[in-house]
């Protein structure tokens, strides 16, 4: 998890010191066990000496116990040098097992992390990471010793943080990609800062990266719903100032039809008030839709068996599906699900407005899919179809007011099934490929007992 560096020299040091010390004293020793024999030696000769050289030899023995006392001191200055090395050596193991304990206290606090933390050298090379890093990073291995080039292109966008901030000498902070894992998207957002020493030496970077995934949903729902609070008033409004003129001008064209039905009047003026009337209908379409999207109305309550919905909804969706060469299937689980509590005429106008939208992304046939399952007790319900899916750059204004890719859509179908699944304290999300599109609603699921 963490690149150390080689203390084997210090250790190796660190012995040999203490071998040094050893020798001497062994050293040592030998001298003084000569010197013993030595004066005994000269103690002997000295009695079988005659008494002209007794006075020579004495002075021989004195000057080999000055060498004795030299001795005693150089045995003296060994000990203290043996006693002040074990010192060393005691406190350079009291410190590396002080440093142990606070790597192994950092592990530990960094594994305890929600987010991925990465530090780099210089050269982009990865000098740790913690547990979270390797997930998020989907590395096999913990990474250390590789550098940045090294890991997924998908996380490219790291390598170029880390390098714009060696470069600027500044840090970059909450810049978010997308990445995938296990067949789910996932967005990620990343920050990088300078590493540096205790000298203020810049030694490389830190780059932190957490899964913003769930955050991204909820503020993108948030916006979601700022846009939908803001329109109630706009309704109203709408309501009073268009749909009250428009519905005059609609009996008014129908009162023009009437009189000059009595009369002989050209096609052609009968092909502009036929088209009056279609072109005031589909403004009146469009109010609907806004008024139904903008209403504050409370949902109805009652208990709903989805599977009975589905099954409803696949009898009533059969001539055209089977004119459209679409196959449709549905998968229920093994064990009935409970039923949910909900506005049956709500969800059911949900599950219609996607299993259409489904179908009108296969004109040439397909396969259409609902799916039924339990999910972390709440009701999941899979609609998927096998169209040539969404584009990448308009997904994120599907559920948007007024946006549609058909000519003949009003653009509030999906903005309508994402309000009524909102209503329901429920959430709508989407997949899509070139392979097709699958929409996911959960519903929370609550016992009728």
């Amino acid at each position: 998890m963490f690149d150390t560096h080689d203390k084997r020299g210090i250790h190796r040091l660190a012995l040999g010191l203490a071998v040094l010390s050893l020798i001497a004293l062994t050293v040592t020793a030998w001298i003084l066990h000569d010197f013993a024999r030595e004066q005994e030696i000269v103690a002997r000769i000295i009695k079988h000496l005659p008494e002209g050289y007794v006075e020579v030899a004495e002075e021989l023995s004195g000057d080999l116990r000055l060498q004795t006392r030299l001795s005693v001191l150089l045995v003296l200055n060994s000990i203290g040098t043996a006693i002040a090395i074990a010192f060393v050596v005691r406190g350079y193991m009291s410190s590396e097992q002080s440093l142990r304990d606070v790597k192994v206290l950092a592990t530990d606090i960094l594994a305890s992390m929600d987010a991925g933390v990465i530090t780099t050298n210089h050269k982009g090379v990865i000098t740790s990471i913690n547990p979270r890093g390797i997930k998020l990073l989907g590395l096999s291995d913990d990474g250390v010793g590789r550098t940045l080039d090294e890991i997924s292109p998908e996380h490219e966008l790291l390598k170029t943080i880390c390098e714009e901030v060696s470069q600027c000498h500044d840090g970059i902070r909450d810049l978010d990609y997308c990445v995938t894992s296990n067949g789910h998207d996932l967005t990620l957002r990343a920050g990088c800062t300078l590493l540096k020493n205790q000298r203020q030496e810049e030694i490389g970077t830190v780059i932190h990266v957490r899964d913003v995934t769930e955050k991204a949903l909820m503020e993108a729902r948030l916006r979601r719903m700022e846009r939908y609070m803001g329109l109630g008033s706009l309704a109203a409004g709408l309501q009073h100032e268009i749909k009250n003129p428009l519905s005059a001008l609609s009996l008014h064209i129908q009162l023009l039809y009437e009189k000059l039905n009595q009369e002989k009047f050209d096609a052609e003026v009968d092909e502009l008030l036929d088209v009056l009337q279609t072109e005031v209908r589909r403004i009146n379409d469009v109010l609907d839709g806004f008024r139904n999207y903008a209403s504050t109305t409370q949902l109805g309550h009652s208990w709903v068996d989805v599977s009975t919905l589905i099954e409803k909804l696949v009898r009533l969706l059969r001539p055209q599906t089977k004119a459209l060469n679409i196959i449709v299937k549905v998968e229920m689980p093994e064990m009935p699900l409970s039923s949910i509590e909900a506005d049956s005429v709500r969800l059911e106008q949900v599950l219609l407005n996607l299993a259409l939208n489904a179908m009108a992304a296969m004109p040439q046939g397909g396969e259409l899919c609902f799916r039924l399952s339990e999910q972390n007790r709440s009701l999941r319900i899979d609609i998927k179809d096998t169209g040539n899916g969404i584009r990448p750059e308009i997904q994120s204004q599907i559920f948007d007011p007024y946006f549609t890719t058909r000519n003949d859509g009003t653009g509030m179908g999906l903005a309508l099934c994402d309000k009524i699944i909102r209503q329901h304290e429920g959430s709508i999300d989407f997949r899509s490929s070139s392979e097709g599109t699958e929409f996911t609603i959960l519903l929370p699921m609550v016992s009728a007992y």
